[in-house]
């Protein structure tokens, strides 16, 4: 441990070049990059992959009610017959270039023909033919959609002279949604989802329940095998269809039934006029999840927060129709520092945002700051709030549906309609400033919030002006702690952080100097999930790891002045080395995204037990590694050695056992979710106790004692 002057003087070097440094790195020209990059034109999504939603939720009907008669109506009483269907050209080999189609061919993939079929059913539900869908994973792990709509058209098509529901599967871009009046709405407008599906799948069958008639057609890799025929008389109606993923195609075909329940707990949110019933027949009794949702995207935002302290307990709803473009918007806010803010377009999400996300960004700074200045609470003197200031702790979900959505690219994760813009602009400026002028104890509560990160905001880009000129003359100044390596090149070097200046001491020594640095810690630093960027700045604990890593913080991160491209995080196999792991991660995640999304952050893996007998020995990381070690030695009673920190290991162990590439154990840190990610460090390391605790008792089985 470190002596109080140690520690004295590390906080000296801290404070006289750590953050100078820091900061000089970070921003080339603080006062004119930091406010255009923020301006509210500036499109930055936070949306990625929203798939957390497996927990369950009870919505509040009592601000559900708030929807009801507002929502744009989708139905249609137009007729859907063979005619509609429109054939735009012949089926490409699908099965020799997948990934054209459905972004890989790994579990990513996989999971997207679900979406396809699934998506079909909901465009059923926004033209109010369909209220019900219900997806069913198999033992072998076929997987089945059913929905309670019109059901395609069975008849045989005009052009092709074959019966419609086979060119639906078996010819590309034929579908219903080209024109005509069978569907006002739909995401399936590339029209390739039920032929790629069928493409891609080792079989499919498809019944039709229409006109009193149950119709039953089968195929085998794109290939029809069973022609359609007449199975009997129904009262029923929609579309039945059950495939199998083909193994040829993808490496991996088991069905994740918790990404499922995330995917279509979304769906219910955004389609408040459909349940949806998911079934796992894999498990003994089956699973079966139901999810209806009322209260639409009020609930969503809602069920987003519900781990967070919310300061408006009624979210802000409004929607408005406007040449043909349907918008709705709920905002919520809560005491985080976090922006959450999700777009979606005919219930597709466009995670890269797009034009109805600009729109809603740019007319919220504008709304936000009129008010502000109408009622003085922005004084003549103070400059606007940036639209950075304004989206901070909100948690937003924007939808639109719009006849003919110019996505980019087959995966639609863009909204390209320049209109769209101009109309979710127009009702945001109109409706929110409404809900602003109507609701003056939420307004102040929002303009407070945002004025207080433009202060925080203002406070570090002044710290970052006075530092860097300061450090002109000190450009190199690296943390006095950080033992640095040989090698130039970032590719070859290894950073470690150690926990403790002992087991610190012991690395250095044990290290190969040529191509690993590192760098010592001290005690607990900050939790940054509590605390704004300028108070992250002035953290003598975090600035050594900004300094050392060269890459700046926050908005101003650039991956590509990276001095190290692996950063271990090293810390001893107790509760205080796990919580240092999650500050330090936190950190990382929270104020350098991209290093995390860049798989550069790994976890050393440092045995807990020395089991040996005379000079032979070998290290196990578990209790059942003991065993192996025995049963493959034949020792019965071997001397063993617990380790409980770092710094018990000797210089030639630590090295053996944690940091020679060729024998450690390393865990790569990745974010497969960011929503997920999200949750999880609001959840353990927010404010809110309840939500904690609860986690605690539900996951208690599955901790590790430690003796």
């Amino acid at each position: 441990m470190s002596t109080e002057k140690d520690k004295t003087n590390i906080c000296s070097e801290i404070k006289s070049e750590g953050l100078k440094e820091l900061l000089r790195r970070a921003e080339e020209d603080a006062a004119n990059k930091v406010e255009a990059s923020h301006s509210g034109d500036e499109l930055i999504n936070l949306a990625d992959n929203i798939h957390a939603l497996t927990e369950d939720f009870s919505e509040d009907l009592a601000s559900a009610a708030v929807i009801e008669g507002q929502i744009f109506d989708t139905t249609t009483s137009g007729s859907y017959e063979e005619s509609d269907i429109q054939v735009l050209e012949g089926l490409e080999a699908v099965r020799l270039r997948p990934s054209m189609y459905i972004g890989d061919t790994t579990s990513r993939g996989m999971h997207h023909l679900i979406y396809e079929i699934v998506a079909n059913s909901v465009d059923e539900a926004l033209a109010g033919r369909c209220d019900s869908i219900t997806v069913t994973v198999f033992p072998d792990n076929s997987i089945r959609i059913e929905d309670n709509g019109i059901g395609i058209p069975v008849g045989i098509h005009p052009t092709v002279g074959i019966p419609t529901v086979e060119v639906v599967h078996t010819i590309l871009h034929a579908g219903g949604k080209f024109g005509g009046d069978a569907y006002s709405f739909s995401g399936g407008l590339h029209g390739v989802g039920a032929s790629v599906v069928n493409a891609l799948s080792e079989w499919m069958e498809v019944v039709v329940n229409r006109d009193g008639l149950s119709h039953h057609i089968r195929f085998e890799r794109g290939e029809t095998v069973t022609p359609l025929t007449v199975t009997g008389e129904t009262d029923k109606t929609g579309t039945i269809t059950t495939f199998k993923p083909d193994p040829e195609i993808f490496s991996e075909t088991e069905v994740d039934f918790a990404l499922m329940i995330t995917r279509y707990r979304e769906m219910a949110f955004l389609n408040r006029e459909a349940a949806f019933t998911l079934i796992d027949e894999r498990e003994t009794p089956a699973v079966v999840k139901k999810l209806h949702y009322s209260g639409g995207i009020i609930s969503f935002v809602e069920y987003l927060n519900r781990n967070k302290a919310v300061l408006n307990k009624e979210p802000i709803y409004f929607s408005g129709e406007q040449d043909g473009v349907f918008v709705e918007v709920a905002i919520q806010y809560n005491d985080s520092y976090n922006e959450n803010v999700y777009s979606y377009a005919n219930n597709i999400a466009t995670i890269e945002g797009g034009s109805h996300l600009t729109g809603f960004r740019s007319a919220l700074t504008k709304t936000v700051n009129d008010y502000a200045r109408k009622y003085n609470i922005l004084k003549e003197k103070d400059k606007n709030l940036q639209g950075e200031d304004i989206r901070e702790g909100m948690c937003a979900i924007i939808s639109v549906k719009l006849k003919n959505p110019q996505f980019e690219g087959q995966t639609k994760t863009k909204l390209g309609n320049p209109e769209v813009r101009t109309v979710v602009e127009a009702t945001v400026n109109e409706s929110l400033l409404n809900f602003l002028e109507e609701n003056p104890q939420e307004a102040r509560t929002v303009v407070s919030k945002g004025v207080s990160a433009s202060q925080a905001r203002e406070a570090a880009r002044k710290a970052r002006e006075m530092t860097r000129r300061k450090s002109a003359l000190d450009s190199n100044a690296l943390p006095g702690k950080l033992a640095d390596c040989q090698e130039k090149d970032p590719t070859f070097c290894e950073l470690f952080i150690v926990e403790g200046d002992s087991a610190g001491g012991t690395a250095k020594n044990g290290r190969e100097r040529k191509y690993q640095a590192i760098l010592p810690l001290w005690g607990k630093m900050l939790n940054v999930e509590k605390s704004r960027i300028d108070k992250v700045l002035d953290n003598e604990k975090l600035m050594p790891i900004v300094m050392a890593l060269g890459a700046g913080i926050g908005n101003d991160f650039d991956l590509s002045k990276l001095r190290y491209h692996k950063i271990i995080l090293m810390a001893d196999a107790d509760v205080d080395g796990s919580h240092i792991r999650t500050l330090l991660l936190t950190f990382f995640f929270r104020y350098m995204r991209p290093l995390v999304d860049a798989g550069h952050v790994y976890i050393a893996c440092p045995p807990l037990y020395r089991v040996y007998q005379d000079k032979v020995s070998h290290y196990a990381y578990d209790e059942e590694d003991v065993e192996r070690i025995k049963e493959e030695t034949g020792w019965a009673n071997p001397k063993m050695q617990r380790f409980k920190g770092l710094g018990e290991m000797n210089a030639d162990q630590l090295w053996e056992t944690t940091m020679n590439p060729e024998a450690r154990k390393l865990l790569q840190v990745t974010v497969s979710d960011a929503q997920i990610a999200d949750e999880t460090f609001t959840l353990l390391m927010g404010d809110r106790v309840e939500p904690r605790r609860e986690f605690i008792r539900t996951n208690a089985k599955l901790a590790t004692l430690d003796n």
